[in-house]
Formats: structure tokens, C-alpha cells, sequence
């Protein structure tokens, strides 16, 4: 089976101006490949460098050597090398990504957040439409609030919007960074299986889980980043 995600050798350091130009190694020599329907759990302890490496893998940060090898269609896209355009063209195509925290325009009510997340991902609008409702209502979130602005919400209620936005589009490629920090025992399990449900579907999941019941339920494999890691200055 031909693997959606492959890093080989990815380094990353950061220059740290304020302590006189110090380099401070992120990760060093990622490679790790993932398979249609797998979930590979990034581990190791806070600091280790796993929400960094999930923004490599985005696009967010660039990494200093090395390649990161998405499968978009018949085409290899190398996001360490790729133009920014390209990037954007495979965020909306190909890979998906929750992150920790809900950026969104304020003021836009949260059904239609999530619905132009859809749409975004090549449904169509009434499709969008349905999906978000679905989510939404599985999500445990209160038909009453979807018209509102996700702003007005707690974390936790945020959180969901969050997760919602990030899995309606049936993209081939998912990135999950502690989906499930901020939620409840109900509606973690919720997440769960709908991770389950993308890897029925063929998706590559890379995800953080601090949850240790929540990475065991979802986990193909483990990747312990600490081997990746080496906290040296230059």
C-alpha cells in the first residue's frame, strides 16, 4: 500500500534573538511514513516538539532540511519545498488540520463555520449544510447555539466547533492536535469514533493525544518523537 504521508530526515531549529542568536534544535531526522486508514500518534512528553512537527507537516513552519511527501491525487507534493500556493491548494484538496484553538471570522454564526469548512473541502452547499448539522448534533451542541457566533461559547463548546470544522470534508489527509484537550468523557468518546469512522474511509490521521485512553482507543502506532529530538545549542 502506497503511503499518503511520508517525512524523510525533517529537521527543524528555531533561532532564539533573544539569547543572542542560540539555536535551539526542534526536531531532528523525522522519518516516519503513514498508510491509507492508519492514525500514527505522535508521543513523548509536553516540550518534545510533536505540535511543531504537526506544523511542519501543514506548512506552518518550514522545515531546515529534508522532505515531507504528501499524496495529492496521482501527484507527489514535497511541503518542504512547495510554493505557498501549492500549500494553500493542498490544505483545501488534501489535508486537513485541527489545531488546538478556533480561529474563525467573528460574528459568522458556527452552523455556517463548519458548513464553509465543507464547502471549502469541494462539497456542495447543501451537503455542507447537512454534514455541519450532523456534526454539530453528534458533537452534543445545542441546536440553539449553531446560529451563534462560536466566540460567545466556552472552550469546551469551541473545542467542538473546532473539531467539526476540521472532519467534515472527506480529505485524504488528517492532522489532529489534542482534538480532545478541552472535552468531557461523552464527547470524547464521540471524537473517537468519529476518528474511527475517517480510518474506515481510507484517511492518514497524525495526531497528539495527551489522553492516554483516547491514544490507546485511536492509535495504529505510536511515534515517540523524543527519538527525534535533541535539545543541543549551536
Amino acid at each position: 500500500m502506497t503511503p499518503l504521508v511520508s517525512l524523510e530526515g525533517v529537521s527543524k531549529a528555531f533561532t532564539l534573538h533573544l539569547r543572542g542568536g542560540t539555536m535551539l534544535d526542534v526536531v531532528r531526522d523525522v522519518g516516519f511514513d503513514v498508510l491509507p486508514g492508519e492514525c500514527v500518534v505522535l508521543g513523548g512528553p509536553s516540550g518534545a516538539g510533536k505540535s511543531s512537527l504537526l506544523k511542519i507537516i501543514y506548512g506552518n513552519y518550514r522545515c531546515d532540511s529534508g522532505r515531507i511527501l504528501i499524496r495529492d491525487g496521482e501527484e507527489i507534493v514535497d511541503v518542504a519545498s512547495a510554493e505557498p500556493r501549492r500549500i494553500l491548494a493542498l490544505r483545501k484538496n488534501t489535508m486537513g488540520y485541527v489545531s488546538q484553538f478556533l480561529r474563525v471570522i467573528p460574528r459568522v454564526g458556527t452552523r455556517e463555520v463548519v458548513a464553509a469548512a465543507g464547502r471549502e473541502g469541494g462539497l456542495g452547499r447543501d451537503e455542507a449544510a447537512r454534514r455541519a448539522g450532523e456534526l454539530l448534533d453528534a458533537l452534543n451542541l445545542p441546536e440553539r447555539l449553531w446560529d451563534l457566533p462560536p466566540a460567545t461559547f466556552s472552550g469546551g463548546e469551541q473545542q467542538r466547533v473546532n473539531i467539526a470544522r476540521g472532519l467534515i470534508a472527506d480529505l485524504p489527509v488528517l492532522l489532529l492536535d489534542e482534538p480532545t484537550a478541552s472535552l468531557d468523557a461523552a464527547n470524547r468518546a464521540v471524537v473517537v469514533d468519529l476518528i474511527e469512522k475517517k480510518k474506515d474511509a481510507g484517511t492518514a490521521i497524525i495526531g497528539i493525544f495527551h489522553d492516554e485512553d483516547v491514544r490507546r482507543s485511536v492509535a495504529s502506532r505510536v511515534v515517540d518523537v523524543t527519538r527525534f529530538t535533541a535539545r543541543s545549542a549551536a
